[in-house]
């Protein structure tokens, strides 16, 4: 009894951890979501850490995050740190149903026989690597007209108008100008992110069932280490994303294009403490938001595969033997329906079911659906159940 329930639980477990039945649909679709959530909660923090980013602002910047998002509450009201939200969350929902999806479909292709004799840290590494390609491609466009709106000299109010007035102004390639830099970022952002998210997972909870808790602290850790690795590309591509007017009319140049002309300004104006600005905003954007978009991610696979479960755990009386107080209760009760002539009415029915032969409820394979809701009723101590011209009754 003990080595099959610890069949069935390992066997459970291994259809949550590949999605077994979920499919495509239902990685995308929790994909989304966990995206979502993720970019909705922390923007404000990310709007901050856009302006403490900027080598030559307008405005004032503080020190602290908390002064920064008080100074734009109290001079440009209380919705600034919000503006931008919508292109980005529009964004957020294709960009990682596509990269969760692809996560898991390299992930399931490690695992074959021929493949995983390879340590780990490969697939996972690997998983993110490709993931992050398709992330880009839909997040690069909404990164470029959210961090221009995020700015304290900007003064589109709506996503459409700053991204008509960029691509009127700078053309289509304003939208892709930071893209081999945010994906020069974003690879080795999502290797340590997925790397370290497993490593930390297989620690805290080694029975790889679902644990919001340990997804929360695995998907924490993991954020706060590779925003800090990657904190000084993050700086050039918010600077070819901004191009902030005030530092091109000091530098007198039209436009800053290329990861390389990117670090060459941030060292020229800033110095090497340049590619850390924000660094502590970052780490506490990307902390909190990796650990809500993974606990967002599971949770959901883990619902997809529970109802998979259920739907197919009660097809059949035999499935149920034992389980719940119907099932035990019938061997119990069966004499008393039987001498009461519920099914049969004879004696040999009741002589069957004293002398151990088969009983009528254990013959039964294909269970009425109708049973299933009276169940549920029947949890309670009350009669049991029988059959009276062709329709389901209760013993009075």
């Amino acid at each position: 009894m003990g080595s099959e329930s610890l069949s069935d639980s390992t066997m459970e477990d291994n259809e949550y951890e590949r999605l077994e039945g979920v499919g495509v649909v239902g990685s995308m679709t929790a994909g989304a979501l966990a995206g979502t959530a993720e970019h909705l909660v922390m923007y404000p923090i990310d709007s901050v850490k856009t302006r403490m980013q900027a080598l030559m602002c307008e405005k004032k910047v503080a020190r602290g995050i908390i002064n920064n998002v008080a100074i734009m509450v109290r001079e440009e009201g209380a919705l600034r740190p919000l503006r931008g939200a919508t292109v980005v969350i529009a964004g957020a929902g294709p960009a990682h149903a596509l990269y969760f999806t692809c996560y898991e479909q390299v992930k399931n292709m490690f695992s074959n026989k021929k493949l995983n004799k390879l340590p780990d840290w490969v697939g996972h590494g690997t998983a993110g690597a490709v993931a992050t390609l398709f992330h880009d491609a839909i997040m690069t466009p909404a990164e470029a007209v959210k961090q221009r709106m995020q700015m304290c000299c900007s003064k589109h109010l709506r996503w459409s108008a700053c991204a008509k007035s960029m691509l009127k102004e700078e053309g289509g390639r304003a939208f892709f100008r930071s893209y081999t830099t945010q994906l020069s970022m974003n690879i080795p952002f999502q290797v340590v992110v997925f790397m370290t998210y497993e490593k930390c997972k297989k620690i805290l909870n080694p029975s790889d069932t679902h644990d919001p808790k340990s997804h929360l602290i695995s998907g924490a850790i993991a954020g706060a280490a590779a925003a800090a690795l990657t904190n000084p590309l993050d700086v050039c591509k918010t600077l070819l994303n901004t191009q902030e007017p005030q530092l091109l009319r000091e530098l007198n140049k039209p436009k800053i294009v290329g990861m390389m002309a990117a670090m060459r300004t941030v060292h020229q104006v800033a110095g090497m403490q340049g590619f850390f600005r924000g660094v502590r905003a970052r780490i506490l954007f990307q902390a909190p938001s990796t650990a809500i978009c993974w606990c967002t991610y599971e949770g959901f696979k883990h619902l997809l595969t529970l109802e998979k479960t259920l739907e197919s755990k009660y097809e059949t009386l035999r499935e149920i033997k034992g389980v719940g107080p119907l099932a035990t209760s019938l061997p119990e009760d069966h004499g008393h329906h039987s001498s009461r002539g519920g099914v049969g009415g004879d004696s040999s029915s009741s002589s069957k079911g004293e002398t151990g032969g088969p009983r009528l409820w254990e013959t039964i394979t294909d269970r009425p659906r109708p049973l299933k809701a009276l169940e549920v009723w029947s949890e309670d101590s009350s009669p049991p159940l029988k059959y009276a011209d062709g329709s389901i009754s209760r013993t009075k």
